[in-house]
């Protein structure tokens, strides 16, 4: 069984440099543009570079976030990026925008394109898909479970990459709109507010409140330590780590104990790590931790509905407050300058700088101690508290990052022949290096050099990366060999080996080309979704080109407008044999006679163009694109194509901001369907179906001006209903 790819994150140079030392085979991260994950620092032109070289010299990949989507006016910008990127030798980019990935496949084909987790790729259909597109590696949906990842393992050739730590969006990647369409930051284009951090009050449908915790969307973070060796059988090809906006010392710590966890099942064949570095890790940063949907974790193990942020470690409780002062009883060591927190209707952090054990000032404390600290908040007894910042797990691992060192192990051969030069080969593995010296070697008048002074001198490396694991030297007897000369040539030879490690063949460029059969003619069609049989009696006898409709419906309804919707999350693709409209990729691989729907995040016309090639018949654009950059897509389908798009846009309706594994209407013992209500005592509806929660926006979408869409190009437009009782809107 081939051993897992571990791949770790990198927000800055440290950071990659922390990933590095923890043993990392390979990083991604980011640049100042396109990458899902803007609010961490990021690489610029420069840092990339560096970032690149230093990694491959020691042997770790780079694999750089190109995952946003891509806005028409923003193609030129974007392809000049994934230029150098190309020219600079990294190994791959991760990409959402299927036009984008199109376009980047036919322009570079050296070049490997990952289908990143945004694509939503969460079936074998969908793997497919990117697999036909000539990407090489499909980054699975964190809610894809180890059996359909081994299934998918078994029934294809690409790459896969899954999450096997960190951070969860209680959303499907992709597939979340709540930040952009609410707050205007979208989590397509890297600017997510989180709001699934945020609190919400949960409600039945009476509008009865039910919950007393307030975070009921913040997941837990995914720990899968206990659960490696299930997910290595699958066959996965690598391992991911989320954590691009956490430190270098978190970034240190999780991949020293992935690595750990990786080479135990492969030496021992069991999963060993270190308990220790743990719990340095659940100091560093934690939110408690979930199996998630990889093993089919029930709701209540998924989030932690208390506190959306880090929590540390379980501290003590407060036993007395009085004239200032917070007295708690430890239940875990505690030390000046460490953080801590104090649980209440308002929690309360600070940075203890003082603290008395019997009325004496001390520097330490220990488990069990009681111990009173200097606090002008009021602060109620029995308080929970929490060490959030362990100054001395702090000090030990930057120690670690700043004086331990990777090294790249190699072998040699030195022979030193009398009459001869010295000659020194090495290998690592991979590129095989000789150096020849500049002296004859001769017979010594006096002292022969010794064969152990020569071994213990050829093998100081010194303060490069490189560490011999042998090294055998064919030496004649009675040789005078002078130290200089072995310094130099291992010197020598290191830098031609370095050099060697950092060769890349220039990659050529490619012409894009496309396929596209049809040329659409001019309409002004509506269509209509509906979900029951009163909102199909209310529209029936509109003038609707399609009514799209859901399974259970659509076998109740006799109507030669309508057109069968299916899910955006599926398992299995069942056999169809009319028109359906499709929100997924692997629909799109799977079946012929389509229309695809708002989740598939078209906002450009190099996707419309790849749909279409595909023979898509009708395109739904995405909601987060203004009337300005439909006319743009359209204009330059026109032009580059010269040829009309067929696409439709929803006019009205309350969007689908949010779809889950994750239920909190089961979560709370609510029927079928409730509500969320935020601090703005906005009210969002929450409809559970086929074990999936659907989170609605407060308030529909109307465009009134809905006829300029026809006068810009477009040829549909769409109302979806979610609990609408009437037509007024029309």
């Amino acid at each position: 069984m081939k051993k897992p790819e571990l791949l770790a994150p990198a927000g800055n140079m440290d950071a990659l440099k922390a990933a590095i030392l923890g043993g990392c085979d390979a990083i991604y991260l980011g640049g100042y543009m396109f990458g899902a994950r803007n609010f961490a620092n990021n690489f610029d032109y420069d840092e990339l570079k560096e970032a690149v070289n230093y990694a491959h010299e020691y042997g770790v990949k780079i694999y750089v976030t190109t995952n946003t989507l891509i806005y028409e006016n923003e193609v030129e910008r974007f392809i000049k990026y994934i230029k150098y990127l190309n020219d600079i030798n990294v190994d791959a980019v991760i990409m959402q925008d299927i036009g984008m990935m199109d376009l980047v496949r036919k322009r570079f084909k050296d070049l490997d394109v990952h289908a990143s987790t945004q694509m939503h790729i969460h079936n074998l259909e969908g793997t497919k898909f990117v697999e036909s597109r000539g990407c090489t590696r499909a980054v699975l949906a964190r809610e894809t479970d180890y059996e359909t990842i081994k299934h998918i393992k078994e029934n294809t050739n690409i790459e896969l990459e899954i999450f096997v730590h960190g951070a969860l969006c209680i959303s499907y990647s992709g597939q979340c709109l709540m930040s952009s369409l609410i707050g205007n930051r979208s989590g397509n284009r890297g600017t997510c507010a989180g709001s699934c951090r945020l609190k919400y009050d949960v409600l039945d449908n009476n509008l009865k409140k039910v919950n007393t915790d307030e975070y009921n969307l913040s997941t837990k973070d995914l720990n899968s330590l206990d659960n490696l060796e299930k997910l290595i059988q699958t066959g996965a090809d690598s391992f991911k780590i989320e954590g691009r906006m956490k430190s270098p010392a978190y970034v240190y710590l999780v991949t020293k104990l992935y690595r750990q966890a990786i080479d135990s099942y492969f030496e021992y064949g069991k999963i060993k790590y270190s308990e220790e570095d743990l719990l340095d890790l659940k100091k560093t940063f934690n939110r408690l931790f979930t199996k998630g949907f990889l093993f089919k974790e029930k709701n209540n193990e998924i989030i932690n509905p208390f506190r959306p942020n880090h929590i540390g470690i379980n501290l003590g409780k407060v036993i007395k407050y009085k004239n200032d002062f917070v007295t708690i009883k430890l239940d875990d060591d505690l030390s000046i300058n460490d953080g801590i927190r104090i649980l209440g209707n308002n929690d309360y952090g600070f940075i203890v700088t003082s603290m008395f054990k019997n009325k004496k000032r001390i520097d330490r404390a220990s488990k069990g101690d009681i111990i009173s600290i200097p606090c002008k908040e009021r602060i109620k007894v029995n308080s929970k508290c929490l060490k959030t910042t362990d100054n001395a797990v702090i000090k030990k691992v930057n120690n670690e990052i700043n004086t331990l060192k990777r090294k790249v192990k190699i072998t040699g051969t030195l022979d030193i022949i009398e009459g001869d030069v010295i000659t020194l080969h090495i290998s690592d593995g991979l590129h095989n290096i000789t150096k020849k010296g500049n002296i004859i070697v001769e017979y010594a008048k006096n002292m022969p050099t010794d064969v152990n002074r020569i071994k213990e001198q050829i093998m100081k490396t010194g303060n490069s990366i490189y560490e011999f694991e042998y090294i055998n030297i064919n030496m004649d007897n009675n040789l005078f060999v002078p130290i200089k000369e072995i310094n130099e040539i291992r010197r020598a030879a290191l830098e031609e080996l370095k050099l060697k490690r950092l060769e890349f063949s220039p990659r050529k460029e490619s012409t894009y080309e496309i396929d596209i059969p049809f040329d659409f003619e001019h309409t002004m069609n509506k269509s209509i979704y509906i979900k029951n049989i009163k909102q199909y009696n209310m529209i029936k006898n509109f003038n609707f080109e399609s009514i799209y409709m859901e399974e259970d419906l659509f076998n109740k309804i006799e109507d030669s407008r309508k057109i069968l919707k299916i899910p955006r999350v599926l398992n299995k693709h069942k056999e169809y044999d009319q028109k359906i409209l499709v929100g997924e990729l692997g629909s799109v691989h799977k079946y012929k006679n389509i229309d695809t729907d708002f989740s598939l995040n078209v906002v450009n016309s190099y996707s419309v163009a790849l749909l279409h090639s595909l023979g898509v018949n009708k395109i739904t654009l995405s909601y987060e694109l203004e009337e300005y950059q439909i006319e743009e897509i359209i204009k330059a389908y026109k032009n580059r194509y010269n040829k009309l798009p067929n696409l439709e846009v929803i006019i009205y309706g309350k969007e689908e901001v949010m779809i889950s594994k994750f239920n909190i209407l089961d979560y709370y013992n609510i029927k079928n369907t409730g509500f969320i209500r935020d601090k703005f005592k906005n009210l969002y509806r929450v409809i559970s179906s086929d074990n999936l929660m659907y989170i609605y926006n407060f308030k529909p979408r109307k465009i009134i001006n809905y006829k300029n869409l026809y006068k810009i190009g477009v040829n549909s437009v769409r109302y979806n209903f979610v609990d609408e009782e009437n037509v007024n809107i029309f």
